[in-house]
């Protein structure tokens, strides 16, 4: 599923650039494809809003059965302005802060712990809770260093070796554990990753450490190609094995439980496009450096991992191939959405569509060098709405100016 490129240039006509264009209809596909790749009765998939917060698809979601992966008080409260409720929602934030804790548990959402100390402050204050518990699936894999949450170097969950630690703590406050949870990284690069940290976290999931489980948690993670050969995976067959691996889980826990999934970048990431305009080129030495009207803080995954995005032509899809550095507006020499990428002849005010830029894009941007968001549009059921409207530099100032107290 795509959005046509005559579409794209629309979106960029009507709403100028750049701009953010996601289509509503691919996100709630690839929300609907989970459950037939994974066919566990009582499966739910916890969509990790932190890829993509934009309102509009948390409310499609909402609509389509979604349950939220949440990782602040702000997430929580967004996503139930969205219409989910606290029972659709698990809270996994990291280093959490006594205050954030009172928030969210005064919304009635269940929180997922990651820290022995931050246990014992819940237990204390919260005694005869319900909890869910973050362990360390001590497996390493994802697309990048910066983006692996397994493993020993990582801030994230509990160490498995310390399961008697967790046991003694909830006895101590009087805590029921009803969940467990993992996460191995982003972007995983192979299936048997997930297979072991399933196994890893379904080994501590026994009656005798948590004898009143109503869930096992597996984080998100699952891949999608960025690059045009890019290997794609095998999702009916990665499926079909963590069915088998969860039901013969079941048998040996003696009943039935929840299984849930936390994909984020899976649902939204192709979903998206990021449209610029170009406005500067400049011949070094025959090293063509394209210059946008937008930059790295709108869209920040080529800067900091170095990650690939498609990047397509739309005003000159069938030009002469060329090579190209495409530079985005801010005063950093890093700020580059691709180097010497071999595309379509590009000229001035030719528009750009950055793709696969529906998660991780605009949920990291900012206003570096004082430049404004840009807006985000919704495609759905062939029509584009607005759904958040940019703001304008002058409002930005004026928004600092007013947050000033001095």
């Amino acid at each position: 599923m795509a959005i046509d490129n005559k579409v794209l240039l629309q979106a960029a006509e009507q709403f100028g650039t750049p701009v953010y264009v996601y289509d509503g209809d691919t996100v709630v596909q690839r929300y609907n494809d989970l459950y037939d790749f994974i066919k566990y009765p009582n499966l739910k998939i916890h969509y990790a809003m932190k890829a993509n917060f934009s309102f509009a698809l948390l409310k499609l979601l909402c609509e389509a059965g979604a349950s939220i992966d949440a990782v602040s008080p702000g997430d929580v409260m967004l996503a139930m302005k969205a219409g989910f409720t606290p029972d659709r929602i698990l809270y996994t934030a990291n280093n959490m802060t006594d205050v954030e804790v009172e928030e969210v548990v005064k919304t009635g959402v269940l929180l997922n712990i990651g820290s022995l100390s931050r246990l014992e402050k819940f237990g204390k204050a919260y005694p005869g809770s319900d909890v869910c518990i973050r362990f360390n699936p001590d497996v390493v894999d994802g697309a990048h260093a910066k983006i692996m949450t397994g493993g020993d170097l990582t801030k994230f969950g509990i160490l498995m070796a310390d399961v008697d630690k967790v046991k003694a703590i909830c006895e101590k406050y009087d805590l029921t554990v009803v969940g467990l949870h993992e996460h191995t990284g982003s972007g995983l690069q192979m299936t048997e990753s997930v297979y072991q940290s399933m196994k890893n976290i379904m080994a501590l999931a026994t009656p005798e450490n948590f004898p009143e489980l109503k869930f096992l948690d597996f984080g998100g993670g699952f891949k999608v190609t960025y690059e045009p050969n890019e290997t794609a995976v095998d999702y009916v067959e990665m499926g079909a094995e963590i069915t088998r691996l969860f039901t013969e889980f079941t048998k040996n826990y003696g009943r039935d439980i929840d299984m849930y999934f936390e994909p984020g970048k899976f649902i939204v990431a192709e979903a998206g496009y990021m449209l610029t305009e170009v406005n500067t080129i400049k011949d070094n030495n025959g090293r063509v450096i394209v210059g946008c009207n937008s930059g790295f803080p709108q869209l920040i995954r080529p800067m900091i991992y170095d990650a690939y995005h498609h990047i397509v032509n739309l005003t000159n899809e069938g030009g002469e191939q060329g090579v190209f550095d495409i530079c985005g507006n801010i005063c950093e020499t890093g700020d580059r959405f691709a180097e010497q990428r071999e595309m379509a002849e590009i000229r001035e005010g030719d528009v750009l569509s950055i793709e696969n830029a529906g998660a991780y894009c605009y949920a990291m941007g900012g206003v570096y060098n004082m430049r404004p968001m840009p807006p985000e549009v919704l495609y759905s059921n062939g029509e584009l709405t607005l759904a958040r409207r940019g703001i304008t530099s002058e409002e930005l100032v004026n928004r600092i100016v007013e947050l000033s107290t001095i």
